[in-house]
């Protein structure tokens, strides 16, 4: 099984009152002071090793410190210990600048499960304001610890949590002039790296279904690149068709029904459309330009692209129900890899001007656009659930002229809160894709 099979979970929901306005941060804007949040030791009940309750609320802490919105309360400022049930006395949580306080109870069931509850608490207003019970297998300790800070962002924050997620990439391992390319997946902070192709093979683009079961890919196996579709919980590796042509850079429609890719016939590179269902192909784009990084729409209405029809690299959108193109960008410098936010709002793209790559952002008319990353080398944008954060890879320019070490980052859409997540030493991140939340 390449998927780490996790058990259900089984989310309960208690009634709590509604936040205080002062509690909620503006995403968009950037908070100028982040938020304090005090987690308290996890109370801990049966058979629980303490080194799941230890790393869970660890987990809850990076995660939230991680967006930059929350600012964690260190341990050794907290008051007494307050047991589940109890209410805290809130002037002392006050005293150490504590805006929340989350306090949660990890217990081992007769099944061999762990429950694990939690409440947040709003200081200030002395409230409770979330509370949830979670179940899950042992093995699945640290997933629990992701969807509980899911829960705590979303309920401070108004928008989709992003934390359960993973990222496949491409990871590079050799010297630069003979580099291995396996596609491997990993948590979303980089946690339980595994590969899920072999070192035989040259793989480029791989891309989430919507439903998380299905990843595409470019394989270049028998040194014939075409793409190709790898289950994710059988392992097996379907080629996507015979199309006469190398076909590269697929990409989902939202519904999963669809991949849209990029063909080459005849010397000319146009978008087509597969019907998974149907196993037919339509042509999208036409002329004698070069079309590529076909993007859907949230609703699968339109395809973003990037084209040199105009003389020279730009985004298109083509509406799939009329056929018409509309050029979206026309700023100084070329435009590459468009990605359509979750949320409709934003589309991404790579911008090369002045000897220097950007990651940029846009409204899906091609205006405001805003510039949140630059560097020698930076490409392949790819959106978080929620629309509120990026990632894309960084190529630092080689000072001997040889060696070349590429990174995973991820920015928010103000600009702010860059960081890099964290591979092995031996490993070079390129071409990233965040999945949509786990099933």
């Amino acid at each position: 099984m390449l998927r780490k099979i996790l058990s259900l979970f089984v989310v309960c929901f208690f009634t709590v009152s509604p936040a205080f306005a002062e509690l909620k941060v503006d995403i968009i804007a950037g908070a100028t002071e982040p938020i304090s949040v005090a987690v308290q030791k996890f109370e801990t009940v049966g058979k629980v090793s303490s080194d799941d309750a230890a790393m869970i609320r660890e987990v809850v802490e990076n995660d939230l410190k991680s967006t930059g919105l929350f600012r964690i309360v260190s341990h050794d400022a907290l008051p007494e210990f307050v047991e589940m049930g109890n209410m805290p006395d809130f002037n002392l949580w006050m005293a150490v600048k504590a805006q929340v306080l989350v306090q949660a109870k990890l217990s081992a069931e007769s099944d061999g499960k762990y429950n694990l509850e939690f409440y947040v608490w709003d200081v200030n207003g002395k409230e409770q304001i979330e509370a949830q019970s979670l179940v899950a297998s042992k093995k699945s300790a640290r997933r629990l610890a992701h969807i509980m800070a899911d829960a705590i962002y979303e309920r401070l924050t108004g928008e989709i949590g992003y934390f359960d997620t993973q990222i496949v990439f491409i990871a590079e391992t050799g010297p630069v002039h003979n580099r291995v390319k396996r596609m491997a997946i990993m948590d979303q902070d980089g946690y339980g790296l595994r590969y899920l192709s072999d070192k035989k093979t040259f793989v480029m683009s791989p891309h989430f279904s919507p439903n998380m079961q299905t990843i595409v890919f470019l394989s270049f196996k028998d040194d014939d690149p075409m793409v190709w579709t790898l289950d994710l919980d059988t392992g097996e590796q379907r080629r996507l068709g015979q199309f006469g042509g190398m076909n590269f850079a697929p990409r989902f429609s939202p519904d999963g029904s669809k991949i849209a890719l990029s063909l080459v016939k005849n010397g000319i590179t146009h978008i087509y459309e597969y019907d998974i269902e149907s196993k037919s192909l339509k042509q999208l784009t036409f002329g004698n330009s070069l079309n590529t990084s076909p993007s859907y729409s949230p609703d699968g209405k339109k395809l973003a692209f990037n084209s040199d029809r105009s003389g020279n690299q730009q985004i298109y959108v083509l509406d799939l129900e009329s056929g018409e193109v509309e050029r979206l960008t026309y700023g100084a410098g070329r435009y590459a890899t468009p990605a359509w936010s979750p949320d409709g709002q934003f589309i991404a793209f790579t911008k090369m001007a002045d000897d220097t790559f950007y990651i940029g952002i846009m409204d899906p008319r091609g205006r405001n656009e805003k510039i949140l990353a630059g560097g020698w080398y930076m490409e392949a944008p790819s959106w978080a659930p929620g629309s509120r954060r990026l990632v894309y890879y960084e190529t630092e320019r080689a000072l001997d002229g040889i060696e070349r070490i590429s990174h995973i980052r991820s920015v928010d859409i103000t600009g702010r809160n860059v960081y890099d997540i964290e591979l092995p030493d031996d490993v070079n991140g390129v071409e990233p894709t965040w999945s949509p939340r786990l099933p």
